[in-house]
Protein backbone atom coordinates (compact mmCIF):
# COMPACT_ATOMS: atom_id res chain seq x y z
CA UNK A 1 0.00 0.00 0.00
CA UNK A 2 1.28 3.51 -0.34
CA UNK A 3 2.87 4.81 2.17
CA UNK A 4 1.72 7.91 4.59
CA UNK A 5 3.87 10.75 5.93
CA UNK A 6 3.36 13.87 8.01
CA UNK A 7 4.37 16.82 6.64
CA UNK A 8 2.91 19.37 8.61
CA UNK A 9 1.87 20.63 11.89
CA UNK A 10 -0.31 22.69 14.21
CA UNK A 11 -0.91 23.27 17.54
CA UNK A 12 -3.57 25.40 19.87
CA UNK A 13 -2.99 23.94 23.39
CA UNK A 14 -2.86 24.95 27.12
CA UNK A 15 0.32 24.71 27.09
CA UNK A 16 0.86 27.14 24.30
CA UNK A 17 -1.01 28.59 21.04
CA UNK A 18 1.06 27.11 18.61
CA UNK A 19 3.32 24.09 17.80
CA UNK A 20 6.50 25.41 19.70
CA UNK A 21 5.35 26.30 22.51
CA UNK A 22 3.34 23.59 23.14
CA UNK A 23 6.31 21.31 22.79
CA UNK A 24 8.54 23.28 25.04
CA UNK A 25 5.59 23.15 27.51
CA UNK A 26 5.61 18.63 27.53
CA UNK A 27 9.28 18.65 27.72
CA UNK A 28 9.00 21.17 30.62
CA UNK A 29 6.06 19.04 32.07
CA UNK A 30 4.37 22.53 32.45
CA UNK A 31 0.84 22.01 33.81
CA UNK A 32 -1.49 23.93 31.61
CA UNK A 33 -4.17 23.73 34.64
CA UNK A 34 -6.06 27.26 35.88
CA UNK A 35 -8.49 27.96 37.40
CA UNK A 36 -11.99 28.72 35.22
CA UNK A 37 -12.06 32.09 34.00
CA UNK A 38 -15.31 32.03 31.00
CA UNK A 39 -17.93 31.49 33.85
CA UNK A 40 -18.81 31.59 37.07
CA UNK A 41 -17.98 28.29 38.89
CA UNK A 42 -19.32 29.05 42.74
CA UNK A 43 -22.19 26.91 42.12
CA UNK A 44 -20.01 24.00 40.56
CA UNK A 45 -18.29 21.21 41.83
CA UNK A 46 -15.55 21.89 39.26
CA UNK A 47 -14.08 25.29 39.51
CA UNK A 48 -10.67 24.81 36.98
CA UNK A 49 -9.91 23.10 33.84
CA UNK A 50 -6.97 23.79 31.43
CA UNK A 51 -8.06 26.73 29.35
CA UNK A 52 -6.34 28.24 26.64
CA UNK A 53 -3.89 30.91 27.66
CA UNK A 54 -4.22 34.58 26.25
CA UNK A 55 -6.33 33.75 23.30
CA UNK A 56 -8.25 36.25 21.29
CA UNK A 57 -10.58 35.56 18.44
CA UNK A 58 -9.37 39.16 17.02
CA UNK A 59 -5.70 37.90 16.91
CA UNK A 60 -6.71 35.66 13.70
CA UNK A 61 -10.58 36.66 12.37
CA UNK A 62 -12.06 39.64 12.01
CA UNK A 63 -15.13 40.22 13.96
CA UNK A 64 -18.28 38.94 11.18
CA UNK A 65 -16.15 36.08 10.56
CA UNK A 66 -15.70 35.45 13.81
CA UNK A 67 -19.46 35.24 14.23
CA UNK A 68 -20.28 33.12 12.39
CA UNK A 69 -17.98 30.32 14.01
CA UNK A 70 -17.83 28.59 17.23
CA UNK A 71 -14.35 28.68 19.14
CA UNK A 72 -13.88 24.85 17.88
CA UNK A 73 -14.32 25.86 14.49
CA UNK A 74 -12.13 28.49 15.34
CA UNK A 75 -9.51 26.68 17.44
CA UNK A 76 -9.42 24.60 14.40
CA UNK A 77 -8.93 27.45 11.45
CA UNK A 78 -5.57 28.60 13.77
CA UNK A 79 -4.61 24.75 13.80
CA UNK A 80 -4.37 24.44 10.24
CA UNK A 81 -3.27 27.49 9.00
CA UNK A 82 0.13 27.04 11.18
CA UNK A 83 0.36 23.22 9.98
CA UNK A 84 -0.41 24.14 6.45
CA UNK A 85 2.57 27.26 6.85
CA UNK A 86 4.73 24.09 8.04
CA UNK A 87 4.04 22.04 5.71
CA UNK A 88 5.59 24.08 2.68
CA UNK A 89 2.33 23.55 0.54
CA UNK A 90 2.23 25.64 -2.38
CA UNK A 91 -1.16 26.37 -2.60
CA UNK A 92 -0.75 27.83 -6.08
CA UNK A 93 0.23 24.42 -7.39
CA UNK A 94 -0.63 21.88 -5.56
CA UNK A 95 -4.08 20.19 -7.27
CA UNK A 96 -7.10 20.91 -4.74
CA UNK A 97 -8.99 17.82 -6.38
CA UNK A 98 -6.69 15.22 -4.37
CA UNK A 99 -6.51 17.27 -0.90
CA UNK A 100 -8.89 16.73 1.64
CA UNK A 101 -10.48 16.78 5.15
CA UNK A 102 -10.89 14.84 7.88
CA UNK A 103 -12.03 17.27 10.92
CA UNK A 104 -12.82 15.74 14.44
CA UNK A 105 -14.61 16.87 17.24
CA UNK A 106 -16.31 14.49 20.14
CA UNK A 107 -19.29 17.25 21.01
CA UNK A 108 -18.65 20.37 18.26
CA UNK A 109 -20.37 23.64 19.11
CA UNK A 110 -21.70 23.04 22.78
CA UNK A 111 -21.48 26.77 23.46
CA UNK A 112 -23.41 27.76 20.52
CA UNK A 113 -26.09 25.50 21.23
CA UNK A 114 -25.80 26.04 25.31
CA UNK A 115 -26.25 29.87 24.58
CA UNK A 116 -29.06 30.02 21.85
CA UNK A 117 -31.27 27.91 23.74
CA UNK A 118 -30.72 30.02 27.39
CA UNK A 119 -31.72 33.25 25.02
CA UNK A 120 -34.48 31.36 23.95
CA UNK A 121 -35.57 30.04 26.92
CA UNK A 122 -34.92 33.57 28.96
CA UNK A 123 -36.39 35.57 26.35
CA UNK A 124 -40.61 35.55 25.68
CA UNK A 125 -40.94 32.84 23.52
CA UNK A 126 -40.28 34.01 20.30
CA UNK A 127 -37.53 32.06 18.31
CA UNK A 128 -35.02 34.77 17.48
CA UNK A 129 -32.60 32.42 16.42
CA UNK A 130 -29.31 33.29 14.50
CA UNK A 131 -29.23 32.44 10.87
CA UNK A 132 -25.68 31.10 12.34
CA UNK A 133 -27.07 29.16 14.50
CA UNK A 134 -27.26 25.52 13.21
CA UNK A 135 -23.93 26.36 10.97
CA UNK A 136 -21.91 27.31 13.85
CA UNK A 137 -23.27 24.48 15.99
CA UNK A 138 -22.85 20.78 13.70
CA UNK A 139 -20.08 19.01 14.37
CA UNK A 140 -18.81 19.01 11.02
CA UNK A 141 -18.75 22.50 10.20
CA UNK A 142 -14.61 22.89 10.79
CA UNK A 143 -14.06 20.22 8.50
CA UNK A 144 -16.26 21.78 5.97
CA UNK A 145 -14.67 25.48 7.29
CA UNK A 146 -11.52 24.38 6.45
CA UNK A 147 -11.98 23.48 3.00
CA UNK A 148 -13.72 25.87 2.11
CA UNK A 149 -10.80 28.53 3.30
CA UNK A 150 -8.54 26.77 1.57
CA UNK A 151 -10.69 25.11 -1.70
CA UNK A 152 -9.43 21.48 -0.81
CA UNK A 153 -12.18 19.72 -2.74
CA UNK A 154 -10.84 16.02 -1.95
CA UNK A 155 -12.80 13.66 0.42
CA UNK A 156 -14.53 16.05 3.26
CA UNK A 157 -16.59 14.76 6.26
CA UNK A 158 -16.09 14.54 9.91
CA UNK A 159 -15.62 11.82 12.91
CA UNK A 160 -17.36 11.21 16.17
CA UNK A 161 -15.89 8.84 18.35
CA UNK A 162 -15.54 10.67 21.55
CA UNK A 163 -12.10 10.91 22.44
CA UNK A 164 -11.15 8.73 19.97
CA UNK A 165 -12.12 11.94 17.65
CA UNK A 166 -9.17 12.89 16.27
CA UNK A 167 -7.26 9.54 16.22
CA UNK A 168 -10.12 7.89 14.45
CA UNK A 169 -10.09 11.28 11.54
CA UNK A 170 -6.08 10.78 11.32
CA UNK A 171 -6.66 7.10 10.61
CA UNK A 172 -9.36 7.57 8.36
CA UNK A 173 -6.89 9.72 6.63
CA UNK A 174 -4.22 7.35 6.63
CA UNK A 175 -6.55 4.70 4.44
CA UNK A 176 -7.93 7.05 2.16
CA UNK A 177 -4.12 8.08 0.89
CA UNK A 178 -3.64 4.14 1.46
CA UNK A 179 -6.56 3.24 -0.71
CA UNK A 180 -5.59 6.23 -3.47
CA UNK A 181 -8.27 8.39 -2.99
CA UNK A 182 -6.36 11.23 -2.18
CA UNK A 183 -2.24 12.47 -2.17
CA UNK A 184 -2.70 14.96 1.22
CA UNK A 185 -5.27 15.48 3.82
CA UNK A 186 -5.45 17.77 6.50
CA UNK A 187 -6.79 16.27 9.44
CA UNK A 188 -6.94 16.86 13.36
CA UNK A 189 -9.52 18.04 15.91
CA UNK A 190 -10.59 20.15 18.41
CA UNK A 191 -12.74 20.77 20.77
CA UNK A 192 -14.27 23.96 23.16
CA UNK A 193 -16.33 22.57 26.14
CA UNK A 194 -15.11 24.32 28.84
CA UNK A 195 -18.56 26.26 29.71
CA UNK A 196 -21.51 25.49 31.70
CA UNK A 197 -22.54 22.77 30.18
CA UNK A 198 -19.42 20.85 29.40
CA UNK A 199 -18.57 21.31 33.25
CA UNK A 200 -21.67 20.74 34.40
CA UNK A 201 -22.20 17.57 32.29
CA UNK A 202 -18.69 15.96 33.03
CA UNK A 203 -19.27 16.44 36.57
CA UNK A 204 -22.92 14.87 36.63
CA UNK A 205 -20.73 12.24 35.38
CA UNK A 206 -18.25 11.86 38.29
CA UNK A 207 -15.67 12.05 35.44
CA UNK A 208 -14.07 15.14 36.63
CA UNK A 209 -11.26 15.94 39.28
CA UNK A 210 -12.89 17.87 42.23
CA UNK A 211 -9.91 18.62 44.16
CA UNK A 212 -10.20 22.25 43.92
CA UNK A 213 -7.41 23.17 46.40
CA UNK A 214 -4.80 21.39 44.17
CA UNK A 215 -6.26 22.53 40.98
CA UNK A 216 -2.74 22.78 39.21
CA UNK A 217 -2.11 19.10 39.98
CA UNK A 218 -5.08 17.03 39.99
CA UNK A 219 -4.34 15.67 36.78
CA UNK A 220 -2.32 12.87 37.88
CA UNK A 221 -2.11 9.68 35.82
CA UNK A 222 -1.40 6.26 37.55
CA UNK A 223 -1.51 8.64 41.05
CA UNK A 224 -3.14 6.76 43.71
CA UNK A 225 -4.71 10.07 44.69
CA UNK A 226 -6.54 10.81 41.33
CA UNK A 227 -10.38 11.55 41.42
CA UNK A 228 -11.09 12.30 37.80
CA UNK A 229 -9.98 14.09 34.60
CA UNK A 230 -9.12 17.77 34.13
CA UNK A 231 -11.55 19.58 31.10
CA UNK A 232 -8.77 21.06 28.53
CA UNK A 233 -9.78 23.12 24.99
CA UNK A 234 -7.59 23.66 22.19
CA UNK A 235 -6.95 21.57 18.60
CA UNK A 236 -4.22 19.65 16.68
CA UNK A 237 -3.63 19.53 13.20
CA UNK A 238 -1.68 17.13 11.15
CA UNK A 239 -1.23 17.36 6.82
CA UNK A 240 -0.50 13.87 6.13
CA UNK A 241 0.68 12.91 3.03
CA UNK A 242 1.24 10.27 0.26
CA UNK A 243 5.67 9.79 0.93
CA UNK A 244 6.39 9.81 -3.34
CA UNK A 245 4.06 13.14 -3.36
CA UNK A 246 5.98 14.54 -0.50
CA UNK A 247 9.18 13.38 -1.76
CA UNK A 248 8.56 15.10 -5.22
CA UNK A 249 7.60 18.48 -3.65
CA UNK A 250 11.03 18.43 -1.43
CA UNK A 251 9.01 18.50 1.91
CA UNK A 252 9.93 17.98 5.20
CA UNK A 253 8.96 14.62 6.85
CA UNK A 254 8.30 14.36 10.24
CA UNK A 255 7.57 10.74 10.65
CA UNK A 256 5.70 8.10 9.14
CA UNK A 257 2.35 6.63 10.07
CA UNK A 258 2.57 2.64 9.78
CA UNK A 259 0.00 1.28 11.95
CA UNK A 260 -3.74 1.61 12.91
CA UNK A 261 -5.85 0.59 14.93
CA UNK A 262 -9.63 0.59 16.17
CA UNK A 263 -11.42 -1.26 18.33
CA UNK A 264 -14.69 -1.20 20.51
CA UNK A 265 -14.97 -2.51 24.52
CA UNK A 266 -18.69 -3.43 23.61
CA UNK A 267 -18.98 -3.54 27.40
CA UNK A 268 -20.39 -0.01 29.20
CA UNK A 269 -21.90 3.37 28.03
CA UNK A 270 -18.56 5.09 30.36
CA UNK A 271 -16.44 2.69 31.93
CA UNK A 272 -13.50 1.14 30.28
CA UNK A 273 -13.73 -3.38 30.35
CA UNK A 274 -12.12 -4.28 33.46
CA UNK A 275 -8.99 -6.13 32.05
CA UNK A 276 -8.37 -4.10 28.98
CA UNK A 277 -9.93 -6.07 26.40
CA UNK A 278 -10.45 -3.67 23.76
CA UNK A 279 -7.20 -1.40 24.29
CA UNK A 280 -5.44 -5.12 23.68
CA UNK A 281 -7.21 -5.84 20.95
CA UNK A 282 -6.57 -2.39 19.35
CA UNK A 283 -2.51 -2.16 20.08
CA UNK A 284 -2.27 -5.49 18.84
CA UNK A 285 -4.12 -4.31 15.52
CA UNK A 286 -2.09 -1.25 15.14
CA UNK A 287 1.68 -3.71 15.82
CA UNK A 288 -0.09 -5.86 13.56
CA UNK A 289 -1.02 -3.39 10.96
CA UNK A 290 2.41 -1.55 10.95
CA UNK A 291 3.91 -4.70 9.98
CA UNK A 292 6.25 -4.92 13.31
CA UNK A 293 7.54 -6.64 16.19
CA UNK A 294 5.74 -5.99 19.85
CA UNK A 295 9.78 -5.29 20.57
CA UNK A 296 9.91 -2.12 18.29
CA UNK A 297 7.81 -0.09 20.21
CA UNK A 298 9.46 2.19 22.35
CA UNK A 299 7.16 4.46 23.81
CA UNK A 300 3.43 4.77 23.97
CA UNK A 301 1.52 7.92 25.14
CA UNK A 302 -1.14 6.50 26.90
CA UNK A 303 -4.77 7.87 26.91
CA UNK A 304 -3.95 8.10 30.79
CA UNK A 305 -6.94 10.37 31.74
CA UNK A 306 -6.55 10.36 35.44
CA UNK A 307 -9.65 8.34 36.17
CA UNK A 308 -9.48 5.14 38.50
CA UNK A 309 -10.74 2.65 36.15
CA UNK A 310 -9.23 4.09 33.10
CA UNK A 311 -5.29 3.96 33.99
CA UNK A 312 -5.85 0.72 35.50
CA UNK A 313 -7.73 -1.00 32.58
CA UNK A 314 -5.23 0.51 30.50
CA UNK A 315 -1.54 -0.43 31.96
CA UNK A 316 -2.71 -4.11 32.44
CA UNK A 317 -3.53 -4.08 28.47
CA UNK A 318 -0.11 -2.96 28.14
CA UNK A 319 1.62 -5.69 30.65
CA UNK A 320 -0.86 -8.15 28.15
CA UNK A 321 0.06 -6.84 24.87
CA UNK A 322 4.42 -6.20 25.64
CA UNK A 323 5.07 -9.08 28.11
CA UNK A 324 8.16 -8.32 29.43
CA UNK A 325 8.96 -5.34 26.71
CA UNK A 326 6.29 -4.04 28.72
CA UNK A 327 8.96 -2.90 31.46
CA UNK A 328 11.53 -1.72 28.76
CA UNK A 329 9.58 0.98 26.78
CA UNK A 330 8.60 4.15 28.14
CA UNK A 331 5.27 5.24 29.12
CA UNK A 332 3.58 8.22 29.53
CA UNK A 333 0.18 10.62 29.84
CA UNK A 334 0.38 13.96 28.74
CA UNK A 335 -2.95 14.81 29.76
CA UNK A 336 -1.23 15.02 33.31
CA UNK A 337 -0.09 18.61 31.51
CA UNK A 338 -2.70 19.20 28.92
CA UNK A 339 -5.73 17.77 30.53
CA UNK A 340 -8.24 15.89 28.10
CA UNK A 341 -9.13 18.17 25.09
CA UNK A 342 -12.24 15.52 24.27
CA UNK A 343 -12.25 14.88 20.83
CA UNK A 344 -9.34 16.82 19.82
CA UNK A 345 -7.03 14.71 22.48
CA UNK A 346 -5.73 12.41 19.46
CA UNK A 347 -4.29 14.93 17.72
CA UNK A 348 -2.24 17.06 20.36
CA UNK A 349 -1.32 13.62 21.23
CA UNK A 350 -0.15 12.14 17.82
CA UNK A 351 1.76 15.66 17.87
CA UNK A 352 3.36 14.80 21.42
CA UNK A 353 4.54 11.84 19.60
CA UNK A 354 5.72 12.80 16.55
CA UNK A 355 7.94 15.41 18.30
CA UNK A 356 9.24 12.93 20.83
CA UNK A 357 9.87 10.43 17.84
CA UNK A 358 11.46 13.49 15.89
CA UNK A 359 13.71 14.41 19.19
CA UNK A 360 14.18 11.28 21.08
CA UNK A 361 12.66 12.94 23.97
CA UNK A 362 9.78 11.61 26.15
CA UNK A 363 6.92 13.82 27.70
CA UNK A 364 6.53 13.49 30.87
CA UNK A 365 3.73 12.09 33.72
CA UNK A 366 3.81 14.87 35.96
CA UNK A 367 2.00 15.27 39.36
CA UNK A 368 2.61 11.31 40.13
CA UNK A 369 3.95 11.05 43.67
CA UNK A 370 1.57 8.26 45.31
CA UNK A 371 2.02 5.04 43.55
CA UNK A 372 -1.15 2.50 43.19
CA UNK A 373 -1.12 -0.79 44.27
CA UNK A 374 -3.07 -1.73 41.35
CA UNK A 375 -1.06 -0.18 39.11
CA UNK A 376 2.62 -2.10 38.02
CA UNK A 377 5.31 -0.42 39.51
CA UNK A 378 7.78 -2.06 37.18
CA UNK A 379 6.58 -0.13 34.25
CA UNK A 380 8.68 3.22 33.48
CA UNK A 381 6.06 5.78 33.81
CA UNK A 382 8.39 8.60 33.05
CA UNK A 383 7.60 10.11 35.73
CA UNK A 384 7.94 14.03 36.60
CA UNK A 385 10.27 14.75 34.09
CA UNK A 386 10.75 13.87 30.88
CA UNK A 387 13.66 11.24 29.62
CA UNK A 388 15.82 11.26 26.82
CA UNK A 389 16.07 7.77 24.75
CA UNK A 390 16.61 6.65 21.18
CA UNK A 391 12.70 6.94 19.59
CA UNK A 392 12.06 4.86 16.58
CA UNK A 393 8.72 3.52 16.81
CA UNK A 394 6.01 4.75 19.37
CA UNK A 395 2.31 4.14 19.51
CA UNK A 396 -0.42 6.93 20.62
CA UNK A 397 -3.44 5.51 22.21
CA UNK A 398 -6.88 7.49 22.84
CA UNK A 399 -10.49 5.62 24.04
CA UNK A 400 -13.57 7.32 24.24
CA UNK A 401 -16.76 7.23 25.76
CA UNK A 402 -19.15 4.64 23.98
CA UNK A 403 -16.51 1.79 24.19
CA UNK A 404 -14.65 3.40 20.98
CA UNK A 405 -10.62 2.28 20.84
CA UNK A 406 -7.87 4.05 18.14
CA UNK A 407 -4.42 3.50 18.41
CA UNK A 408 -1.24 4.78 16.01
CA UNK A 409 1.84 3.73 15.34
CA UNK A 410 4.31 6.05 14.03
CA UNK A 411 8.08 5.68 13.27
CA UNK A 412 11.00 7.83 12.59
CA UNK A 413 11.44 9.87 9.52
CA UNK A 414 13.99 7.64 7.25
CA UNK A 415 16.89 9.55 6.54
Amino acid sequence: MRRVVVTGLGALTPLGNNLHDYWEGLKNGVSGSVQITRFNTEKFKTKFACELKGYDSKTYFDRKEANKLDLYSQFALVAVDEAIVDSGLNLEKVDKDRVGVIWASGIGGIETFYLAIKDYVLGDGTPRFSPFFIPKMIGDIAAGSISIKYGFRGPNFATVSACASSTNSIIDAVNYIRWGKADIFVTGGSEASINEPGIGGFNALQALSTNNNEYQSASRPFDKTRDGFVLGEGAGALIVEEYEHAKSRGAKIYAELVGTGLTADAYHLTAPHPEGLGARNVMNLAVGDACLNIKDIDYINVHGTSTPLGDISETKAIVSVFGEHAYKLNISSTKSMTGHLLGAAGAIEAIAVIMAVVHDIIPPTINYSVADPDIDQNLNLTINKAQHRKVNVAMSNTFGFGGHNASVVIKKAEA
